[in-house]
Order: structure tokens, then sequence, then C-alpha cells
């Protein structure tokens, strides 16, 4: 317990030193920074493939199916897709020093609201090593040096990446602790790194449920949340029906094993009998799973089982969907309020009245019109990578891209101005 302690205890002071140094660090010198990581990546790229050779050897002791083994595995491939997309962070506009907003007082003082850095930022997160490289360099061209805490399916992995990212930006003239990996998956770790309050100025878990609630128990530092995906796809009684179709077949299983892919389907009972027929049996041909309703299974028949007030609630992350048919846009609404995660929802229609009401009333991080959930994403959005998609309100809602890892500060000039 004290050698985990004292470690986390390291590893937050060494970052808070980092973070004031890449505070001051110029625009050109972090692009320069991220430069040398891309190619300290593809340099390491034989380390990096044999360390995750070490963690998919283990990947049955863990458990893991077969979609957790593909995101845990890495190729060449993929290395070099991780490389160009730390390159994309680099050629992206830093936030950092933008003016939002400037202004002047009576009494001749100036104030400037600018973007700034957040700090020291810690993420925890499991599985997926990628997450390891966007993390850091998005971090690092927001000005923050980060803490990142993968799983122990990923431990190998993740370390050589750390360690080739934390080279290149040491040969860039950064220190080498802007970024940090916690060395050991203890889950007692966890429980260290949520109370570091002194060193970490916010901290972001990206995982089960188990793992959020554990830092949500424990954090002394704001929290923001990756939490789980409930989204749904609402077809209006007015809806282009086979635009219906692509986009419920797209927000399912064009990947389903994520949290912006389709888990709940409601439909307009005055389209239900045309429309589920035909969506069923193209969800079906992708091997789709299809739980219903009482309606639902009366016009779908044999084949469809009956949806328990679980499965409402349920992110499938697989090839299983839900699907209830509804009285009306209210109920739609309704039920994506009182069973949804507040992650990304959709409705299609040709109806702009129906479609506004929907986009205003439904209280989701991403709502959209005639558009799959499945471009609630960073990159989709124009961010580069992405941290995660944030479920919370406050301070970042959706996904969270350079900008959402800042805050700001005031800048007050004068000549000499005193109160009265």
């Amino acid at each position: 317990m004290a050698d985990l302690g004292q470690q986390i205890e390291q590893l937050g002071q060494q970052a808070r030193a980092a973070a004031r140094v890449l505070a001051l660090s110029s625009k050109d010198q972090k692009n320069a920074a991220l430069m040398a990581m891309a190619d300290a990546l593809e340099a390491s790229g034989e380390d990096i493939l044999a360390a995750n050779g070490r963690d998919l050897a283990a990947a049955p002791g863990y458990g893991l199916n077969a979609a957790a083994v593909d995101r845990l595995k890495l190729d060449a491939a993929r290395v070099r897709a991780m490389a160009e997309g730390v390159r994309q962070v680099a050629s992206l506009p830093d936030p950092c020093g933008e003016i939002i907003r400037e202004w002047t007082r009576p009494n001749g003082i100036t104030i400037t609201k600018i973007r700034v850095p957040i700090g020291v930022v810690g993420i925890i997160y499991e599985s997926r090593p990628n997450v390891t490289a966007d993390a850091a360099v998005l971090c690092l061209k927001s000005g923050n040096a980060c803490i990142l805490r993968g799983g122990k399916e990923a431990i190998h992995s993740n370390t050589a990446i750390a360690r080739a990212l934390s080279a290149g930006a040491a040969k860039a003239g950064l220190p080498a602790e802007v970024i940090q990996l916690v060395p050991f998956t203890d889950r007692e770790g966890v429980r260290l790194l949520a109370q570091m309050d002194r060193y970490l100025d916010v901290i972001v878990p990206r995982g089960g449920h188990a793992l959020i609630e554990a830092v949500v128990e424990h954090a002394r530092m704001p929290v923001i949340k990756h939490y789980h995906g409930v989204c749904h796809v609402y077809v209006d009684k007015d809806a282009d029906l086979a635009m219906a179709e692509r986009i419920a077949v797209n927000a399912k299983c064009q990947r389903p094993g994520v949290c912006n892919a389709l888990e709940t389907l409601l439909v307009h009972r005055e389209v239900a009998e045309k429309f589920l027929p035909a969506a069923a049996a193209a969800l079906r041909e992708k091997g789709v799973e299809l739980r219903g309703d009482h309606r639902t299974c009366e016009v779908l028949g044999a084949g469809t089982k009956a949806a328990t007030e679980e499965d409402w609630t349920t992110e499938y992350l697989d090839l299983i969907l839900s699907i209830r048919v509804v009285d009306s846009l209210e109920a739609a609404i309704d039920h994506i309020e009182y069973y949804g995660s507040h992650h990304s929802d959709s409705i299609v229609t040709t109806d702009e009245a129906a479609a506004q009401k929907f986009l205003a009333a439904v209280d989701s991080a991403t709502v959209f019109w005639n558009v799959s959930t499945r471009f609630s994403d960073g990159g989709e959005f124009g961010f580069g990578a992405e941290i995660g998609i944030s479920t919370d309100k406050l301070h970042a809602r959706g996904p969270m891209g350079l900008e959402e890892l800042t805050t700001y500060k005031y800048l007050v000039t004068g000549d000499g101005q005193v109160r009265g």
C-alpha cells in the first residue's frame, strides 16, 4: 500500500512540474514535440507489437470476447495509423491563448477572457491501447500533462506506447513527464489516483460501470464521466422509411461494440406494420437479435424475443437490439428521458416541427435529425482524436476534443485604477 501510494505521489509531483513547463511552451514547441512523438511511435513499432503480443497471449485468461480482443490487437498498420493520428492532432489549431471575449469597463480597465490548459489530467481507461496515444497527444496539444492508467489487459502495450511518446516529447525539449503511465493495474491504484487532488485537476474515467463508479466514489477532484451509451433512434410517423432503415442498420451494425451504437429502436405506431418487417429482415441479415415489446412481437411474429424492463436500460455493445412501438412523438421523448443515458439519440422524420421538438426536448449530449448515432464522435465532428464522450453537463459534454481540455482565466489590465 505504502509503495503504491509513494509511486502515485511521485507521478503527481512530476506531472505538476511538467505541466508548469508545458503551460509556457509555444504552439511551435508543442507541435514539434507531437511530430517527434509520431516518429518515436513508428521507430518503436517492433517493440510495441512485441508488447502487444504479450497482451494478446494473456487475453484468454481475462475472458476477453472476440470484439474485445480485436480492440486490443495492434498490427503494423494500426501503429502507423496511431502515428498519423498524432500528426493530425499537431495540424489542428491550438486552443491555448485563444481570446474568448475582450471588453473595456467604464473605468478604463480592460478584461480579456482567454483559454488556458486545465493543468494535470488523469485518465483511467480499459482495454484499447490506442487510447494511450489519443489521450496523451490531446493533452499535450492542449497544454496539459497527463497521468494515464490503463487496464491490465493492455498493460504491456500501453507501457511501450507511453515510453515511445515520452521519449519523443523529451527529444523535442519538453519534460518526459508530460506523459506518464501508472506502471501497475491494482484496483487500489484507482482509489489512490482519484484522491490525489493536490496534483490532479480533473479525472476522466473511460470503461465499465464498476470502474466509473469506483472513480466517482473516491474522487476528490472534478470527474468527467465517459458513461454508458443507451442510444435511441426514433422512427416518426412522417419518416422516410427507407432512410430510417438505413440509419437503424448503420447505427446498430456498423460497429456494435461502441458507446454511440444504437441500443433501442422506437417506432411510431402508425408506421410500425409497414416499417418493422423490412427493417427486422435487414437487421437479422446482419446477425442482430431482436427483442421487442408486445406490439413489436405481434408485428414481427416468431423469432422476436419479448423485451424485459431491463432491456430498455441495457447497453448491449453487441448485435442485440430492443424495439418498442410508441403512440406518439411525446411518448418517444418520454421513453428516452426515462430509460436513456443522455448520450446520443436520433429522430428520423420529414416533419420539421416534429424534429425541432425532439431536438429541443431530448436532453442528451448529442441529438440528431436524420443522422445515425454513430456520428457522435470527435473525429466525425472535426475535433481530431477524442478523450472520450462525456455524458456529464459540466464542464464538458459530448465528444471531448482539444477545447474541452482547456479552461479559461481573466487577464485584467489598467493604468493605476483602484476601487473606491
